[in-house]
């Protein structure tokens, strides 16, 4: 029953041709990202200059917590996937959030240079070498991008709460971890809030029909 009003639901967004165009927009943009994000820790990668010290990776032991960066990345996903495919009408202003997520924080990396921190865990990052070098620091993705699932679907208290756990477990992992500086973790949360906001600004038909399923015109 549930599968056949979920059929039903697509069927009736993917002939609305509005809803096409924008989800169409979307998808390329997100693969526009993916590449500007690939130059971007490409570039880190080798530009990456000498670590510094940092207030709290000085004084806390290195622990193993590249599940959080590996398996726990891969079901965070998986789950994002699962999200756009019960519910289709937030396809357009998901994929578009998220892609200028990754553009903004391209931008970030490609301005800053710092080293990765001396001592730290050890990753499996070839399994995300396209998303990820291990130099790409400013800011962290892992903590920032649950968080703007956080917000884009704060009106659900259970999806709002599960993405700030996802969130707040990976900033932890990160610093335990010291796969980041203090400063990539939680300028992650100021700088993914503007993110939020610019994204609602830019994209006000997306918008629309990611709240009620329909688009606007309107441009104020």
């Amino acid at each position: 029953m549930l599968l056949k009003v979920l059929i039903a639901k697509h069927k009736l967004l993917w002939s609305d041709k509005s809803f096409v165009v924008l989800a169409a927009a979307g998808f390329l943009f997100i693969v526009g990202s993916l590449f500007v994000n690939y130059g971007a820790i490409i570039y880190s990668a080798k530009e990456a200059g000498n670590s510094t010290t940092d207030i709290l990776l000085d004084n806390i032991p290195v622990i193993n917590t590249d599940i959080v960066f590996s398996e726990g990345a891969l079901v965070f996903a998986l789950f994002a996937v699962f999200l756009l495919v019960i519910k289709p009408k937030t396809i357009p202003f998901i994929l578009k959030s998220v892609a200028l997520f990754f553009c903004i924080r391209s931008i970030f990396l490609v301005m800053t240079h710092i080293g990765p921190y001396p001592d730290h865990i050890i990753t499996d990052i070839n399994n995300f070498k396209y998303l990820s070098s291990g130099a790409d620091l400013f800011f962290s993705g892992h903590t920032g991008l649950p968080f703007l699932l956080a917000l884009l679907f704060w009106e659900n208290k259970y999806l709002r709460t599960t993405f700030l756990i996802c969130s707040v477990v990976a900033a932890v992992a990160a610093i335990f971890g010291h796969l980041h500086y203090t400063i990539d973790v939680f300028s992650a949360y100021f700088v993914t809030y503007g993110i939020y906001h610019i994204a609602r600004r830019l994209f006000i038909r997306d918008y629309s029909f990611f709240k009620y399923g329909l688009v606007t015109n309107d441009r104020h």
